[in-house]
């Protein structure tokens, strides 16, 4: 065995809730088949962390995640969109502003465009060879030499824009799902351009025969872009001259990976992932595993599905998809890590909440579980959840950003 201490975080996006009536007043936490999470949390210490500061809840999958590595959001984010564009290789210039620039869709095909609802913000989660030909055809149309369409993966994509308008307040689509689009447009005199360009990419999509095909064959349409998340490029120390630890990225969502990038850390591409319930759960855990074999001392590994379950509404996914992290990401690198580590340290938590009742993030607290290797500490939590979790430890993070640190002294 290794005496060299290694770190495994485990990132579950989304998998906090609230107890709803559908799982007999429980959530999805309490209901999942979990017993990999409720052993270490038994057997490790479990408190509460507030990854996203009340001035910056706008992007919380950005903010949280940078907090969970250990950087203070207040300083260092910049927004989501600069870290999925370098995801996708692109170099923002000092006057460039990315934008995340989410393909939805919306309803009321007879109303006029601010009075239509957004009714899903991943249109249907359209595949990206699908979502590469409609940004690839509004670059064509809309697209000049300041104001460029890049396509990502599945709904996500970035637009960057030299010499943008400026400075206004955006909400990403998520958050507002079933409601009137006027409510959340940019408003104001930088605004205006935005919802301007909104606006004609409906123009362009609504009848593109790309659609017309997804409504034949039942499903929804990708009949607008909707920007939100700007940010310049960031500024960020490396992860290993912060931390002295060789880090690895597991994840699909070119946020993540961006965000893996900047910190310098090795982004790993994984078969088979996809970013939502469907994701290859056990490749994850097999290149988790691999990064500590190449020598890796921190693995952080996130998975999307929870936070698209919890999205799409889909309580049954939600449960079950927690039980997939478990059972084929959690569970085996635990052993992997037990069977091969005198000293090694496991992390499990939620970024944030995603709640199942109203499609959107929260930005409450989470629950997170730290595991030690021969530390005696138990926290004799036997259900690792939302609820179980505050009325059984004291310890509360309210700047996120530190816990790392915590768990790396302990």
């Amino acid at each position: 065995m290794s005496n060299k201490q290694k770190i495994a975080v485990v990132v579950p996006d989304g998998m906090a809730d609230l107890k709803i009536p559908e799982l007999g007043g429980r959530t999805p936490m309490e209901a999942a088949k979990k017993p990999c999470m409720d052993r270490l949390a038994r057997e490790g210490i479990c408190g509460m962390a507030s990854f996203i500061p009340e001035n910056m809840i706008s992007d919380a999958s950005a903010t949280a995640n940078l907090a969970i590595l250990g950087y203070d959001p207040k300083i260092y984010s910049k927004g989501r969109s600069p870290l999925e564009a370098a995801s996708l290789g692109l170099v923002l210039k000092a006057r460039d502003t990315a934008f995340r620039c989410n393909l939805i869709t919306l309803g009321e095909a007879e109303a006029e465009y601010g009075r239509k609802t957004i009714i899903d913000h991943s249109a249907d989660e359209i595949s990206t060879g699908e979502a590469d030909i409609l940004i690839k055809y509004l670059d064509k149309k809309l697209g000049t030499d300041k104001l460029r369409f890049h396509t990502g993966k599945s709904y996500r994509h970035i637009l960057l824009w030299e010499d943008c308008p400026g400075d206004c307040d955006f909400t990403g689509p998520h958050d507002i799902l079933n409601k009137c689009a006027k409510e959340y447009l940019p408003s104001g005199n930088a605004g205006e351009a935005y919802a301007k360009l909104m606006e004609k990419s409906h123009e362009i999509l609504e009848n593109h025969p790309l659609n017309a095909g997804r409504r034949e064959n039942g499903k929804r349409p990708a009949n607008s872009i909707w920007l939100w998340s700007p940010g310049k490029k960031p500024e960020m120390p490396v992860f290993s001259s912060r931390c002295g630890l060789e880090g690895s990225v597991v994840a699909f969502v070119d946020l993540i990976k961006g965000l893996g990038i900047y910190a310098g850390m090795n982004v790993v591409d994984v078969g088979g992932a996809t970013g939502n319930f469907a994701t290859n759960y056990r490749n994850k855990g097999f290149a988790a595993i691999g990064e500590f074999e190449k020598g890796a001392d921190f693995v952080f590994v996130h998975i999307e599905a929870p936070d698209e379950c919890g999205h799409r509404g889909e309580i049954e996914n939600k449960v079950k998809s927690i039980e997939k992290i478990d059972e084929m990401i959690i569970d085996p690198l635990y052993h992997y890590l037990d069977s091969n580590f005198d000293g090694f340290k496991m992390l499990v938590l939620p970024d944030h909440p995603t709640y199942l009742s109203t499609g959107a993030h929260s930005y409450d607290p989470v629950p997170f579980l730290l595991h030690k290797k021969g530390s005696g500490e138990k926290s004799g939590i036997c259900n690792f959840n939302e609820n179980s979790v505050p009325k059984n430890s004291g310890i509360f993070f309210k700047n996120g950003h530190e816990l790392l640190n915590f768990a790396l002294e302990r």
